[in-house]
């Protein structure tokens, strides 16, 4: 039997041993009191489950080290993008099945041929969450089995891994937490998690298929640094997924509680077997293939026993208290599933906190990143400007202060914080990220690969030379956006949506995160990007969409009617302006808060366009001075031409 097989083998076999022994140290597939759906349905759910789930990381993980350490039109690529076509099939497969089983378990129904159980499963798939969920899931996977298929380059490839990245957001907004207190974290730890060990696992298989290949050694050093981070992400999003259910140390030396430990146990077992192949494999004399297959089969064990531990951890109940039911004492907790906060002093402002750990992550692997560009010019003795340094990190820690500060404490409560959030977000961020130059640092001080594969370096390069960032980014394109973004957003449903849901949420920030950076960048252009506008024009861009944000801002402030009534006038608020009053606030935050980023804006403008104008004056001395100053003598000839032509006519 081949290792590859051996490997596939390990890992499937082992979390098949893991659900069976997690499930019977907790008890998680005890019958249920009410609507059991017997002891077949019990165990094969979570068996199914995580067969599926490991088809899934296949997938993923195909697709991302194809994208990230094949060379375009290569041979390994095609296999790859083969091997993710039939993964996809699997969890296609296994995914109808588990579709079928849960739907059983949830119901308690048999599994019958009658047109009743039909139009249940139906209503399952149509109507309930969990189920239109799992449908939507499977649906992206269909599309990736047929774009894998379908696909021969990197372009495509990026594509068919877009759709597989997507295919996991509804299992992770059905988390087992969802609909609880600390919904928001649950998610997004899931939301983590899913691409972590998707792309930590599913690239470790893949690997073990391209062994053969001459540059084997080039593949495993990309799939480490792929590793490095999602371990890094999958250690992070454990910690917080368990903290919401463990929330006293008691907890620990229950048989949930163990068996999160055991996990954690086998995570650090894997980060050791991670760094071990990094620093003793890789770096040998005469690297090993031999020595890294037998790791690989070992540690794709450990991660099988680690998707098998995860599935029994969600069959089984935690002993925490904290997982139930939002308070629905009040209307704010009926309408956020979180208690309504105390009233918004001004010490809270800097002391109370919400954590998004989408945002906490983004910002964290941002900063380390950019920091570490700048470690590696002065390494090589290049010069990195330090007001370039101070601007990003000062914008990093400003979007961290949005994102998981008081704003994400209050703004679903108070409109005003909510476009305090919104105008910081798309303004004041920008002004400092911008600055920054991050694409710039990125291309100076990355090294550019020489085999026709894309690392972070070519895939930026080729994002910034797309036709769709051409138009996104034009100047007047991204003036427009930036402005009409206002009222498309709040006088549509996309308003309450990012209100109501979380998703919606995590969407907004995007949204107006990116339409500020390209408007900014725009006038500012100190990265690569379309041809630049004259300075005036981009003096006139700025005053126009402020103008805009104004008369919003007016209409907001004069307004008697309130945007979603049923939500801020609802929330039963006992401090605080009245929810019209408080509306009228956001209107001038959104009319006066934009004042000193476009002040900046200008200043900055104007400097570049004073420079512009003193480079161009020294660029004509030179020129003047190289030609031994006949433009100068032929502007005067000019001159007395004109002036002789004047006398004649008079």
């Amino acid at each position: 039997m081949s290792k590859r097989l051996i490997g596939i083998f390990s890992v499937y076999g082992f979390a098949t041993l893991a659900v069976w022994a997690g499930l019977t140290f907790t008890h998680g597939n005890s019958p249920l009191a009410i609507g059991d759906p017997g002891e077949f349905v019990r165990w094969a759910q979570p068996i199914v489950q995580t067969i599926k789930n490991l088809a899934m990381a296949m997938t993923v993980g195909s697709l991302v080290l194809a994208a990230w350490a094949f060379s375009e039109k290569s041979d390994s690529l095609t296999r790859s993008l083969r091997r993710a076509s039939l993964a996809a099939n699997a969890w296609l497969a296994f995914g109808l099945i588990h579709f079928l089983l849960t739907y059983l378990w949830v119901t308690g129904s048999e599994l019958s041929s009658g047109t009743s159980f039909g139009a249940g499963l139906w209503q399952f798939a149509s109507e309930i969450e969990l189920g239109q969920s799992l449908v939507m899931s499977l649906l992206f996977t269909a599309a990736v089995s047929v774009i894998s298929l379908l696909s021969s380059s990197l372009r495509s490839t990026l594509f068919a891994t877009a759709f597989a990245l997507s295919g996991l957001v509804p299992l992770a907004l059905i988390g087992h937490a969802a609909g609880t207190n600390g919904h928001d974290m649950a998610v997004n730890s899931m939301g983590i998690h899913l691409v972590a060990v998707t792309i930590w696992v599913g690239g470790l298989i893949e690997l073990g298929f391209q062994m053969r290949s001459d540059n084997w050694l080039v593949l495993v050093k990309r799939y480490s640094t792929l590793a490095l981070f999602a371990f890094g992400l999958t250690a992070v999003s454990g910690v917080a997924a368990a903290a919401l259910r463990i929330v006293d140390v008691k907890y620990l030396f229950t048989q949930w509680g163990i068996l999160v430990i055991v996990k954690v146990v086998v995570l650090i077992a894997l980060g050791i077997f991670g760094a071990f192949y990094r620093f003793r494999i890789l770096n040998a004399a005469s690297p090993s293939k031999k020595s890294f297959r037998i790791l690989a089969i070992v540690e794709l064990a450990l991660m099988g026993a680690a998707f098998g531990i995860g599935a029994s951890l969600s069959r089984s109940a935690p002993p925490s208290t904290n997982i139930k039911l939002g308070d629905v004492s009040s209307p704010a907790a009926i309408l956020t599933g979180s208690p309504l906060p105390p009233e918004l002093t001004f010490d809270r402002w800097f002391t109370s906190y919400k954590i998004d750990l989408v945002w906490l992550v983004i910002v964290l692997v941002a900063t380390s990143l950019y920091l570490y560009g700048v470690y590696r010019l002065k390494k090589r003795g290049d010069e990195w400007p330090i007001g370039r340094t101070i601007s990003w990190l000062l914008g990093m820690g400003l979007l961290l202060w949005i994102t998981c500060g008081p704003l994400n404490v209050y703004e679903q409560y108070l409109f005003s914080v909510h476009m305090l959030a919104h105008m910081i977000l798309t303004m004041g961020v920008p002004v400092l990220l911008v600055p920054g130059a991050p694409v710039t640092l990125l291309l100076r001080a990355s090294e550019a690969r020489k085999d026709d594969s894309r690392g972070l370096r070519e895939w930026v390069l080729w994002a910034v030379h797309t036709p769709w960032a051409k138009l996104v980014s034009n100047p007047i394109f991204a003036a427009l956006n930036f402005a009409a973004s206002l009222v498309i957003f709040y006088f549509t449903p996309l308003f309450g949506w990012s209100t109501r849901d979380h998703l919606g949420h995590e969407w907004m920030i995007v949204h107006f995160l990116i339409t500020g950076y390209l408007f900014v960048q725009a006038l500012v252009s100190i990265d690569p990007g379309p041809d630049k506008i004259p300075f005036l024009l981009r003096l006139m861009l700025l005053i126009g969409t402020l103008a805009f944000h104004a008369f919003f801002g007016l209409s907001l402030m004069s307004g008697e009617g309130l945007l979603l009534a049923d939500w801020f006038g609802a929330m039963g608020r006992t401090w605080g302006e009245s929810p019209i009053a408080d509306q009228q606030t956001g209107g001038a935050i959104a009319w006066g808060v934009g004042e000193m980023p476009a002040a900046v804006l200008t200043i900055i403008v104007s400097i570049q366009w004073f420079r512009s104008d003193v480079r161009d004056a020294k660029r004509l001395d030179r020129a003047s001075d190289r030609s031994g100053n006949k433009d100068v003598e032929d502007y005067n000839a000019m001159l007395a031409k004109l002036a002789k032509r004047d006398g004649e006519q008079q």
